[in-house]
Formats: C-alpha cells, structure tokens, sequence
C-alpha cells in the first residue's frame, strides 16, 4: 500500500493518493527491499516542479503502470528539498548514465541502493516498458547488473574532490584577471546574464561580479551586473504584481518564467539588489527589493516567523485544470477591462504587444523602456507615470486574488530559512527599515526554538512543529553566515558566539582531514553510496565555499588561526583547479579576502550604532565590521574601549593601525 499519507513533506503527500505503493526512504524500507531480494525505483523531485506534476499524472496516477511498478519493485519516493544527500548522490549517477541531470529523476537501484538505470523525465510506455525489461533482466543475468552498479558506483566515489597536496601555491589577485576575461566571453550584451537559455539568475555570480568591478573599477564587468540586474526587474520572471522572482526564464530576454518560486532565490536576489542599490541607488532596485520582500511576508511566513518554501508552478484555471503558470498570465481583453482608459498607455509599459506576447492569446507582463522615456514620448510627467503604474498594479493584484492560488509548499528548511533571514539583514542595511530586521530576529529566533537541539545538532526540516532529519552541512553553513549577518547591525554578541558553536561543531562532525574540506552529511549519518562533499557553486553556493567564507570571518572576530588555516587550504586548493569561474563565484569572491584591500575595522564608543549604520548602508565588501558601545570579551575588540571616547581601529591580517577618531579619515582608508 501507498504509505505516504504519513509523511509531512507536501511533496510526499501530493503522491499520497497514488496506486503506486509508494514509501519513505528509511531504515524499514530498505531492509524490506534487501529481504525481498527485489529492485528499488528511487523517484525524486520537488512540490513545485512543474515536469515531476507531468509525469505524476501521466505515469504514477495510472493504474497499469502502478501494477507493473509494485509487482517487481520497492518504490521510494524522495523530496530533494529534504534529502539534498540522496538528489546528490542519484544525480551523479545519472549525469553519469545519461551526461545530464533535472528532476523528476528516476532511478532504478539494487536492493542494495546502488544504481543501475535513470533518467529524468519519462513517457508512460517507455517508462513501463524499460521497467519490465530490467526485471527480467534482473530475474536472468543478476551478474551483469551486479556488474554494472559496481562500476557506476566506482564512478560516483571518483568524483570526490581530488587536489594536489603539495606545499601550497602562492596566489596573488592576478589570477583572478584571466578567470574574469574568460567568462566575459559568455555574457549577454542585450538582456544580461548568460547568452543561453534556460537563464538561470545566479545571485552569487552577480556578488562577485559586483564586487570585483566596483574593486578593479571594471567598467564593462560593472555595466553587465546593472544589465542583468535591470533586465530580470524588467522580465516576466519578477512578479511586479505581487513581488518575488520565479526560479528561472526559459528564454534569452527573461520573459517567460517556470513560474514557482522559491525561497532561496528570493532570498539571495534580496541580498544581492540590496548590494547594488548601495552603489547605484536607484528606484528600481529599491522597488525589487520591497515588493519581494512583502511577498515573503505575506505568503512565504508561518506564524512562527519561519518561512516556507515554495509556491508551486501550477495553478488550477478557469477549467478546473492544472496548468504552469495560470495564475499569473493575462490575456489583452482582460487586462483591457481591467485598466479601462490607460490601457494604451498600460500596453507600453508592459508590452501588451508581439514583444510580450507568450502563447494562446496569453502576454506575461514585461518592460523593455525606462518609464521616463515612455513618459516623455506620451507627453506627460514621470511621477505621474509612475503612480498610474502603481495602481495598474494594484488593480491587477485584486483581480488575480479571485483566481485559484498556486500551491504551496509549507515545510520549512533550515538552510533556506538562513538565506531569506540574512536577506532580510541585507535590507535593512541598505535601507534602515526596521521592520525587515525584526523580521530577520524573529526569524533567528525561530531557528534556535525549533531547529537546534539540545544535543547540538540542527535539524534540517520542520513543519507541523516537528523536526525530523537530522542537518546538513548546508544548514550549518547558512546559519552561521546569517547569524554573522545579525551581528553586524545588532553588535550583540551572543550571535556570534552562537556561529562559533555551530562552526566547532562542524569540525567534530563534518570535516574530513584527509580531504580538506567538509563533508556534506554528517557522521551520524547512515553512509550512502559515496561520501558527497559539496565544491561547485550553482544557483545556491556550495556549502564549503560559504563555511570559506564563513571561518575568514570567525578567524578575525576570535583571533583562531585554526579558522585561518583552515580557510586558506580550501582557497589554495580551490582557485588553481577552476576552469568555469561561473561555478565557483562564491570562492572568487572569498579569494578576494586576500587582497591588500581587505581591511578590518573596528569602532568603539558611545556613538557605535551611528557609524555602523553608515558603514552598513555603503558599500564596502572588503571590510569586516565589529563594534562595541562597552568592555567588550570579544577577542578582536578586547581592550579597545575607552570611555567617553568614540575610537576607529583599521586593521589588516590582524595588525592594526593606531586608532582614529576621525570617521572621514576612516572612509577614505577602508575604500
């Protein structure tokens, strides 16, 4: 029977009611699979994957092809949201099977778990036809199989991370030169971005981009990221009716979204416009930042203050059918009801013509002019403009409200709850609103009441008030980057003695000393297949270049040259094997750390909070920030406070400067 009416992952339970005798992946079920002596099929996905719905319906909704899957096989199915182990190490197995990965991916494995066959996205006939050929096969000549899941499984242990353990090699910021001109060569010189589609948004490509041109003062880097920043605010990608960006366009010029969203790319692109608008502060970004935000708050927050973690693709239509992207197009003489007199004016905006237009008789909204210019041809002012686009917005907003909202995913993950929480941080520094950092508090708050344990560990999931998987490197990684976050607007300490506990607890349970780098699972863990260690940054940093990134920071603040040590074997081992700087812009930009730019500052006094805000709202990636308005037992600020006196210490390498009490003097030195 079908039991994962018993799960609480939204994705399980969308499969609850299929006659495909689904399980968990658990203990219990794969001792059953290796008693049975029988093949497990392994099928992952996501809630708000939109192909994973397709083939639901078409395969695991149908009744012969659930007969053909229980007769012969042990059928596991796994969210990805909560087993990133199991989609990393399955997906290795198909990239090497196939040489591509996406989801829905299906596999089929031993009773042992070991792989022998996968895919993605299947058609009914050839998913049951393939199915029964692999059990006679299995029945007949078991040997080759055996075989074969030997081999693939010797493939996937090689792609474990591989580095020369020689004496390290000297790097200078020189070597970041030919990696940047590399991938100039693959920008998109009209719409931004990657001149390929599928266009994914890259948020951690972009702050590395961002902060590599303002340091290099890189005028055609520079122009790129404002490009590509501008054109996905334009795109049908951003909602600029109810805020917040879908996971990717399937096109060149950002129009057409797969139109889920998810937390973590919301929450970086906060973080990332957050950044920009500090050097460019225009309406724009501003804009991006606050209508995203206040989508967040408004459908991705439980009461709690943690936050959930999609809103799926497909939406029920007029029809009562399931389809991507319902509930967000618009056809012409709808929106002409809706806007009434402005809809001329309404159509250049939003290019309610060939240039918008998607498929059957459907636009999705996008801009391609800047609102002065289509203002100045209509003869009229800019601020108008702007306030009759606010209230077309408005009036779209109430009108989709009546339609059948997409669905929503409801669990809460630790790691994407991190991302969003120091999204919120980001904002409030460049901005000053104080409600985004109570929000980013609560949120905090959140994770020490119901996602670190008693015994020290993070639980990585939690909904219905329960945790359930034990964390991920990921989430540790995170959580201490946001806590670090915290530190830097609140000064309170305890955030950051909270991010050395969760970092010294890494070590004890993820670090591997023969490697060098940090294992994603933990040693609590059952061992899979392979020992998985997270390297490459994708559309979310890997999580050994956010813990880099993280043990600088900690190395500074508590004077522990293990962090520092530590840190510079992974960046040592790391910049001299790129090859794609694309796929590890998170490690660029901690090499960047090593510049003789890298600076350290430390502000003691009773006016503290005052120049910490100002630093906060500029832009200095290559400052790491402390300060104090008393004695402070922090290593890096101890013995530094003098009463009645507001003092600036500017170090680098942890030698310092004689303290200052000139803050202008600071500015000029720090930039």
């Amino acid at each position: 029977m079908n039991q994962l009416f018993a799960e609480t992952s939204p994705y399980l339970l969308q499969h609850a009611n299929n006659p495909v005798h689904w399980k968990a992946w658990n203990e219990n079920t794969l001792a059953k699979a290796k008693k049975e002596n029988k093949l497990i099929i392994i099928s992952i996905g996501y809630s708000a994957c939109h192909w994973c719905h397709v083939m639901e319906h078409e395969s695991f909704e149908n009744n012969h092809v659930a007969s053909v899957m229980n007769a012969h096989f042990i059928n596991i199915k796994v969210d990805r949201e909560e087993r990133p182990d199991l989609d990393a190490t399955y997906m290795k197995a198909i990239q090497i099977m196939t040489g591509r990965g996406g989801w829905p991916l299906n596999v089929v494995a031993l009773p042992d778990g070991r792989p022998i066959w996968g895919g993605t996205y299947f058609q009914k006939d050839e998913w049951t036809n393939t199915l029964s050929q692999l059990q006679e096969m299995y029945l007949s000549q078991p040997e080759k199989m055996i075989e074969y899941a030997e081999k693939l499984a010797l493939g996937i242990q090689s792609l474990q991370p591989l580095f020369d353990n020689d004496s390290p090699q000297i790097m200078n910021q020189d070597a970041l030169v030919p990696l940047v001109e590399k991938w100039k060569k693959s920008f998109d010189l009209d719409f931004g971005g990657t001149a390929k589609a599928p266009k994914f948004m890259m948020p951690n490509n972009l702050q590395f981009l961002l902060r590599y041109a303002h340091q290099n003062k890189d005028a055609e880097t520079q122009k790129h990221v404002h490009l590509t920043l501008k054109k996905m605010a334009f795109g049908g990608l951003f909602d600029t009716v109810g805020g917040g960006f879908s996971r990717y366009s399937v096109d060149l010029k950002w129009h057409i979204p797969h139109f889920e969203k998810m937390l973590y790319d919301n929450g970086q692109l906060v973080s990332l416009y957050s950044n920009a608008y500090k050097l460019s502060p225009n309406y724009l970004y501003k804009e991006v930042v606050e209508k995203t935000l206040d989508f967040v708050i408004n459908e991705l927050t439980n009461s709690e203050g943690g936050f959930y973690c999609a809103i799926d693709a497909d939406s029920l239509n007029e029809e009562q059918k399931l389809v991507e992207g319902a509930f967000y197009v618009w056809e012409k003489e709808e929106l002409q009801k809706i806007i009434k007199d402005d809809f001329d004016l309404f159509s250049q905006v939003f290019n309610i013509n060939e240039f918008g237009y998607w498929e059957d008789k459907k636009y999705v909204l996008i801009q391609n002019q800047e609102l002065e210019t289509i203002a100045k041809n209509n003869a009229i002012d800019c601020s108008k403009l702007q306030s009759k686009k606010k209230n077309w917005e408005i009036l779209l907003y109430n009108e989709r409200k009546k339609r059948n909202r997409p669905r929503l995913d409801d669990k809460s993950l630790t790691s994407w709850n991190a991302i969003m929480l120091k999204g919120f941080v980001d904002a409030h520094k460049a901005f000053g609103t104080k409600k985004y950092l109570d929000i980013a508090l609560k949120n905090a708050h959140f994770i020490l009441d119901n996602l670190w344990s008693n015994d020290g560990n993070l639980w990585h999931n939690y909904k219905n008030k329960k945790a359930t998987i034990n964390g991920y490197l990921e989430d540790y990684c995170f959580t201490i980057e946001a806590f670090i976050s915290l530190y830097e607007v609140t000064l309170d300490e305890n955030w950051l003695h909270r991010a050395k506990q969760l970092t010294d607890y890494c070590f004890d349970y993820f670090y591997d000393d023969q490697i060098e780098f940090f294992r994603f699972t933990s040693r609590d863990d059952a061992p899979l297949i392979a020992p998985h260690f997270e390297i490459e940054d994708n559309v979310i940093p890997s999580s050994n270049s956010v813990m880099g990134n993280n043990l600088y920071q900690l190395s500074i603040y508590f004077n522990n040259n293990h962090y520092r040590t530590v840190c510079t074997k992974m960046v040592q081992k790391i910049i001299p094997s790129i090859d794609y700087p694309s796929a590890f812009s998170n490690w660029l930009y901690l090499f960047m750390n090593t510049s003789e730019r890298q600076k350290e500052l430390a502000i003691c006094g009773k006016n503290t909070f005052g120049f910490i805000s100002k630093i906060n709202s500029n832009y200095y990636p290559n400052v790491t920030l402390a300060g104090t308005e008393k004695e402070s037992q922090l290593p890096f600020l101890k013995n530094r406070f003098i009463e009645n006196e507001t003092l600036f210490y500017i170090c680098q390498e942890q030698t310092c400067e004689l303290p200052s009490t000139n803050f202008d003097e600071v500015l000029r030195k720090i930039t």
